[in-house]
């Protein structure tokens, strides 16, 4: 197996319709991308309904990095580096809670939610009462969109919105499925361990050749329309927002087939009080949101919608990722949140049979990958069919590889300083 070194070239590894195998496996690359990509570049953290009263706290991570997210007495949201400024302990045990104040277990230092240090023991040992210039850590720049929080350990580079792009219409999108306009993230959350390579993750969820084969079982035991929607006759798109963004949007075969609530795989009479509601909100325009329903979106490097639910990545080491699961809830709309939840666990929960069958093919593609011959792997699938839309997007058919040629073209460019 080739292995790459220190300073390698990554123009070297990546082309326009071939990736190396060594991008997967080799440690230097995965220290390379911590510094370069999640270290540096804007990364999903958490939702603001999540911390949704004053002086709640919750812990999330920026990779492998562990940091709390707090909401002040003031109503002002924070991200703090879980760690002390004293000897380095982590200051937060808890998963969540409510408190003004974390104290260090190891010496008793406490400090602010704002991470401002308060106190500690014995202070004749600092000189008497003097304050030290000491406290948690702040993540250097924090921005949300419709309430989803990203974090960016950069102190200087390119704002949220240049990050995202085109994205954010995506998140825009999900957000207009709420009658309040607003999504709620409060189901709580599945950590699903898999050893493999986060990019293997990122790559599936908008891989529209898989699911016929990888899923089929369970499309067929559920009598599910979603195979057919990933298929060469569907007229459904994969388009690359560039930025390493990309989607599935199955929109053009639900305007196709025109029925309010097919997008969920159900009727508007299994959730009437929700489609009265949304009507009674949006008027004629809700008719286009009820048909062509919730985004199916990867937003470079960790954030994954997936209609009903929401995926995160945490990267832990080269061959180990944790995804992170969980429902999505729409405001002011309870009929139609029980159904996404049970949808949600049906799928992804420790019983659900999508995200198994998914967590294998990851599993044997970090152990094929291991095998290191042939050394690169293919990305050619639809580029002699690959157009451009309206709005200047490479977009293909459902099962074309253009979302992954997307994010490698950009994961490129951010390794190599360009991006």
């Amino acid at each position: 197996m080739t292995t790459v070194r220190a300073g390698t070239r990554y123009d070297e590894l990546i082309e326009p319709e071939r990736v190396h195998g060594s991008l997967y496996t080799d440690p230097g690359i995965f220290a390379d991308e911590l510094e370069r990509i999640w270290y540096r570049s804007w990364v999903y953290v958490g939702h603001v309904s999540e911390i949704a009263r004053p002086n709640d706290y919750v812990r999330k991570s920026i990779g492998p990095q562990d940091v709390i997210m707090t909401r002040d007495s003031d109503g002002r949201v924070h991200l703090l580096m879980n760690r002390c400024a004293h000897r380095g302990n982590l200051v937060c045990e808890d998963q969540r809670g409510n408190s003004s104040s974390f104290r260090c277990p190891y010496h008793g230092w406490t400090y602010r939610n704002t991470g401002e240090l308060l106190g500690y023991p014995f202070n004749r040992g600092y000189g008497g009462s003097g304050k030290l210039d000491l406290g948690l850590a702040p993540v250097p720049r924090v921005g949300t969109h419709q309430g989803f929080v990203f974090a960016s350990l950069a102190p200087e580079g390119p704002s949220l919105a240049e990050h995202l792009g085109a994205a954010a219409d995506e998140i825009d999108r999900l957000v207009r499925l709420s009658p309040e306009g607003e999504v709620e993230v409060t189901a709580g959350w599945l950590k699903h361990r898999t050893r493999a390579n986060w990019k293997l993750l990122a790559e599936n969820e908008t891989d529209g050749y898989h699911p016929q084969f990888v899923h089929g079982s369970i499309f067929s035991v559920a009598d599910s329309g979603i195979g057919a929607l990933y298929s060469d006759k569907s007229a459904a798109v994969t388009r690359a927002f560039g930025g390493g963004h990309s989607e599935n949007d199955l929109r053009p075969e639900f305007r196709r087939l025109g029925q309010p609530m097919g997008w969920f795989g159900t009727s508007e009479s299994k959730v009437p009080d929700y489609v009265s509601r949304m009507r009674e909100v949006y008027g004629e325009r809700a008719e286009e949101i009820l048909v062509e329903g919730s985004p199916h979106v990867m937003i470079f490097p960790n954030l994954f919608i997936a209609e009903v639910s929401i995926f995160v990545l945490q990267p832990l080491a080269v061959d180990e990722t944790v995804q992170h699961v969980t429902a999505v809830q729409l405001r002011g709309a309870p009929d139609i949140n029980r159904r996404m939840l049970q949808q949600s666990v049906g799928s992804v929960g420790p019983a659900g049979l999508l995200l198994a069958d998914d967590t294998e093919m990851y599993e044997r593609n970090q152990r094929g990958l291991a095998q290191g011959r042939p050394e690169w792997l293919d990305l050619r699938r639809g580029v002699h069919r690959e157009g451009v839309d309206e709005r200047g997007f490479a977009v293909g058919t459902a099962t074309d590889e253009t979302a992954m040629r997307g994010f490698w073209s950009h994961y490129r460019n951010v390794m190599e300083g360009a991006a």
